[in-house]
């Protein structure tokens, strides 16, 4: 068995990455080794002990993530929350969204990596 220790996304600029995802995520980066905009890398850190990695490449995005986040709001409704990541950045992609509530939205971040917002456990109770 293995726990995963980081998540590695491929990026042109790691500091404005981390500081994305930090906004996205509520993470915050590790006060022993805080991120600055020259640093070769970014990372963020859960309360879990799970990272998100920036690491710089030199080729821009190509195609369709292989992998991607599915998140799930915990203090605002899906609707809300895409209205905020929006606001700080993100890309809307597509709306799969349904009259009755169900559904998902696919969002890209700063540089174009997918990743979709579901409903939040409150709305999953609620049908």
């Amino acid at each position: 068995m293995l726990n995963i220790r980081s998540i590695t996304v491929d990026c042109t600029d790691p500091y404005r990455q981390a500081l994305f995802w930090s906004e996205v995520t509520g993470w915050q980066e590790d006060p022993d080794d805080p991120n600055h905009p020259d640093d070769p890398e970014g990372r963020i850190v859960s309360g879990h002990g799970i990272s998100l990695l920036f690491i710089p490449v030199p080729e821009g995005k190509m195609v369709k993530n292989r992998v991607h986040l599915d998140l799930m709001p915990t203090q605002r409704s899906r609707d809300a929350e895409v209205t905020r990541l929006l606001a700080i950045g993100a890309t809307l992609v597509a709306d799969h969204r349904e009259p009755d509530g169900m559904g998902w939205v696919v969002l890209s971040d700063p540089e174009g990596n997918e990743f979709c917002v579901e409903r939040s456990s409150a709305e999953r109770e609620a049908g």
